[in-house]
């Protein structure tokens, strides 16, 4: 006998079946469905040429995913020494790109380190952080920035010295004195790009303040002058 109840029965199972076969292969379509944009690095360091004027990293990108991408804004800087430029708006699945980031070194030295803020309709990760580091070599470093004499002292002279960054040659160092209760004299040091730079007051009887302004000679690149203090002060002991 033909059971009817049966046949029902498994008509309603394989049914059953294939709509959770359907719902399951709409949900992996939709889920295959995606925008992702991958950065080769999102952090640089440079190491620009000794008297280079800017420092230029390109972040570059690709749209890994399956639908486009829109940069919802213009990429920001923490500061304005550093621009960021972003070619188009728009990455299609597949496409690649870059944003160029140009840091304007101006008399900085040392490691700088300045950020990008980039921001999409990426639904996985909306906003990024891009890095920008770069080591600044330095031409000249003065040792000590500030010489000082309290009041009363001995007039005596007191040194600078003025030593060559690594890798840089310097034939001589000007000096020049902002007021002439001060005298300045230039001596080679002890080592190779070293340089004694003497500073001696006229007398410690009054406050005294100047600026000293040092230009290195022979270095390479754009010129660049360096600022030493020197200072007749009031004694910070406390009288009795």
């Amino acid at each position: 006998m033909f059971d009817t109840a049966n046949v029902s029965l498994f008509a309603l199972s394989m049914n059953g079946k294939r709509t959770l076969f359907l719902g399951v292969l709409c949900l992996s379509v939709a889920v295959s469905a995606r925008a992702e944009l991958v950065w080769e690095k999102t952090e640089i360091d440079l190491h620009p040429d000794l008297g280079a004027a800017t420092a230029v990293g390109v972040f570059k990108y690709e749209n890994k995913g399956d639908q486009p991408i829109h940069f919802t804004s213009a990429p920001r800087t923490s500061c304005g020494c550093t621009v960021a430029a972003l070619k188009k708006n728009d990455v299609a699945p597949g496409e690649k790109g870059e944003i160029t980031a140009t840091f304007t070194i101006g008399d900085r030295t040392g490691v700088q380190q300045k950020s990008i803020t980039v921001d999409t309709d990426d639904p996985k990760k909306p906003q990024t952080i891009l890095t920008l580091k770069a080591t600044i070599a330095q031409m000249l470093e003065l040792q000590p920035a500030l010489v000082f004499w309290q009041l009363g002292d001995a007039p005596k002279s007191k040194t600078i010295l003025a030593k060559a960054g690594k890798g840089v040659t310097i034939k001589n160092v000007e000096v020049t004195s902002s007021s002439a209760d001060f005298s300045t004299k230039v001596e080679p040091g002890s080592g190779a790009g070293e340089f004694k730079i003497s500073v001696q007051p006229k007398d410690t009887a009054k406050p005294l303040n100047a600026t000293l302004t040092v230009k290195p000679e022979g270095a390479a690149g754009p010129p660049k002058t360096y600022f030493a203090s020197a200072r007749v002060m009031p004694s910070t002991t406390a009288a009795p």
